[in-house]
């Protein structure tokens, strides 16, 4: 099989595959978590702490995943991934100890540094010269389908062939679909001029040494550990405020097509507008969310208003995750900053579910949980704003037109 030879067969490719690794890895363990602890018998500490543990490796390994992508591209990087996470769910599938359950999702963790967003951002970013930012918010809209795809297909295959055959399956399909798939990516390496020579592109040390990187690594921690605390705990918190389960749940169902909204927003009218400023509105409106309950909590037009401008905002934020390292720090080092500032926001995603259900059973009142994510929330922004500010972007860069 022959090298894609058009850049748009690169988002196609990756489409499926990020479909596929998001939802297998990231939303299956909601539907399979409660059997898994049936027939183990281990607790949701247990099996839930194996993922967050999955996401610290995940962390950890993202900046030398990023080196490699940045030196060998798409092909090889997210090919081996691709292969780890085969081999991942098939051990996850036959774990009978905790050990063993422990070691797999050590390996799914090495494969999603390499896999999901962050490695598909990198190759696209060495492919689309010019184009990298409609790339990835192309991307994105095919991307946010992963959770609309898998959770009824995970809970029809735990209905109907239990969850070590789901995981066994999804092993499968890594290696049968996704590592041929990678495998047709391109390993061409960029000529000289398209790194734009006029223009100063930082490398991984130099961004490390630079207090707008930190401000940054800080602003996307922050919203990671609110989204990420959110999508365990957000409906018990519309609860708490009164709110049946049902129209919770209902309310609750407006932030997928409100990401996908919000992502079509951005390849269109956003287009025109450089990705510092399209990260000010997205960073913005979280605030803007988390006050609208805290002051109106109890009344159903601020649950719609909150799950509107939260999806609006999580939906863009993948976009703005994407695009803001090329923009700040240049592109020929893309992979080991956007890796190194992902990081941080995995240890983040890892560590929110487990603070906020601390916080949470502390106080029943859903008040001091709001106060502490909206002053995360404010704190992000602020941080955001800093980086921006204090850095000027590349001006040769057309992405950032």
């Amino acid at each position: 099989m022959s090298n894609p030879r058009h850049p748009w067969q690169f988002i196609a490719i990756l489409a499926v595959t990020q479909i596929v690794a998001w939802g297998s890895l990231y939303y299956a363990i909601a539907i399979l978590a409660p059997e898994i602890q049936r027939e183990t018998g281990w607790s949701a500490e247990i099996v839930f702490g194996a993922f967050s543990w999955c996401l610290l490796v995940a962390g950890l390994a993202s900046t030398p995943a990023g080196i490699l992508l940045d030196r060998f591209g798409g092909r090889p990087v997210m090919g081996a991934g691709s292969l780890l996470c085969g081999g991942g769910f098939m051990l996850l599938a036959s774990s009978h100890t905790i050990l063993s359950y422990f070691c797999a999702w050590s390996v799914l963790g090495l494969a999603m540094s390499a896999v999901l967003y962050e490695g598909a951002f990198a190759t696209i970013n060495r492919e689309f010269v010019g184009d990298a930012r409609k790339g990835i918010s192309t991307l994105t809209l095919f991307g946010g389908f992963a959770s609309t795809v898998f959770w009824p297909l995970t809970l029809q295959l735990n209905g109907m062939i239990g969850w070590r055959d789901t995981y066994m399956l999804y092993g499968a399909l890594q290696l049968l679909v996704c590592a041929p798939l990678h495998a047709l990516l391109s390993v061409r390496v960029r000529s000289a001029p398209s790194l734009h020579a006029s223009h100063r592109h930082s490398t991984l040390k130099e961004a490390l040494r630079d207090a707008t990187f930190w401000k940054l690594a800080f602003a996307f921690s922050a919203n990671s550990f609110i989204f990420s605390a959110l999508s365990v705990h957000l409906i018990p918190l519309f609860g708490e405020f009164g709110h049946p389960i049902a129209l919770a749940v209902m309310m609750a169902s407006l932030i997928g097509p409100m990401q996908v909204i919000g992502r079509i927003g951005e390849m269109t009218v956003g287009r025109h507008l450089a990705p510092t400023s399209v990260g000010k509105a997205t960073f913005s409106a979280l605030p803007v969310a988390l006050l609208a309950l805290l002051l109106f909590g109890q009344q159903q037009w601020a649950l719609a208003a909150f799950c509107i401008f939260y999806g609006l905002s999580n939906g863009i934020l993948t976009i703005v995750r994407g695009t803001i390292p090329q923009s700040l720090f240049g592109r020929e080092h893309y992979g080991a900053i956007s890796g190194a500032l992902s990081a941080a926001s995995l240890f983040s995603k890892a560590a929110g579910p487990l603070t906020i259900a601390a916080i949470a059973q502390r106080y029943p009142s859903p008040y001091p949980l709001l106060w502490v994510l909206f002053a995360f929330a404010v704190v992000s922004l602020l941080c955001y704003l800093a980086a921006v500010r204090t850095r000027r972007g590349f001006a040769g860069d057309t992405s950032t037109a």
